[in-house]
């Protein structure tokens, strides 16, 4: 069983209709079947209002290699380029705000 994910996008992108890769919202909800075959087949699917793309429908084997992480904080740390460079942070001595409770 393949499972979909929908990612809403913020940003104003141009819209191209490269070989029906973008869907008018009236369109997706009326062929949504076929919208979510051709994310999963051909790649990701830009849905459109007012010709802004709102959306973006990608398969979930795709989301989760494009949001997985790998390693961790402490590893992407270490191989900083900053950490042999002799970067000195110093910190500023200050006492504790007051703060009401």
């Amino acid at each position: 069983m393949t499972m979909m994910t929908i990612m809403v996008i913020w940003e104003v992108v141009p819209v191209t209709d490269a070989a029906q890769d973008v869907w008018s919202v009236a369109d997706a909800k009326a062929r949504l079947s076929e919208l979510l075959d051709r994310a999963i087949n051909s790649g990701p699917q830009a849905i459109t209002r007012r010709g802004r793309q709102i959306a973006i429908v990608v398969s979930a084997e795709e989301w989760h290699k494009k949001s997985s992480r790998s390693g961790s904080l402490a590893e992407f740390l270490a191989a900083s380029p900053l950490r042999d460079s002799g970067l000195v942070i110093e910190r500023v001595d200050l006492p504790a705000r007051d703060v009401e409770l």
